[in-house]
């Protein structure tokens, strides 16, 4: 083989292995930083949880509680039967009011009774908990980081609670039909968050 034949081989070879690394930058301690799995990267980066939440309300909110929303019966099974784990699920129910709860301005409830025990729904303005952003399935890996994740809770309350309704205590004693979240935690359903409600014709 020729000189030039084999100066073409070497440069072709080291060319060839060049393109084969792939150049890693390192840490402080001198280990790889090895990229991010594309394929793990978060589905919300560079969005504010309120954007997140005003773009997933109605596709990831609104239509996946209409569509799988437990009805009375369903949720007293899950009630008498409590999972290991508390869960939250989305929950439709029609039935009277039994009151609202209006002592505190800020976090009115109306309470409606299930299998004989009261269940209290937040209707705002200010709703406390997670149970929308985990009864939607949002996973923690879809976010940037913590904080991220944990603001998307009360963006998505804040969300919930423009599409409702004032209530007073003329709801009381009236039938209403009410889609909400709940977390269920050892037989009881906690931090239940309004999302629809309506106020049912006599």
């Amino acid at each position: 083989m020729r000189l030039t034949q084999w100066g073409a081989a070497l440069t072709g070879a080291a060319a060839l292995l060049l393109t084969a690394c792939t150049v890693v930058d390192l840490d402080e301690f001198g280990k790889p930083i090895m990229p991010a799995d594309p394929n793990a990267k978060a589905s919300f980066d560079n969005k504010t949880p309120q954007q997140i939440a005003q773009q997933t309300w109605q596709p990831r909110i609104l239509d996946v509680a209409r569509n799988h929303a437990l009805d009375a019966s369903a949720l007293t099974t899950q009630l008498n039967a409590p999972a290991a784990k508390p869960q939250s699920v989305f929950v439709r129910l029609t039935g009277k009011v039994e009151r609202v709860d209006a002592s505190n301005e800020r976090e009115q409830k109306l309470v409606m009774t299930v299998n004989g025990q009261p269940v209290e729904i937040q209707s705002g303005p200010v709703m406390r908990g997670n149970a929308i952003r985990d009864a939607a399935g949002f996973r923690f890996d879809e976010f940037t980081n913590q904080v991220q994740y944990a603001q998307l809770s009360r963006a998505l309350n804040r969300e919930a609670v423009k599409h409702l309704p004032k209530i007073d205590d003329s709801w009381s004693g009236k039938d209403a039909t009410v889609l909400f979240a709940a977390t269920l935690n050892a037989g009881k359903a906690v931090d239940a968050t309004a999302l629809e409600l309506k106020q049912e014709t006599p």
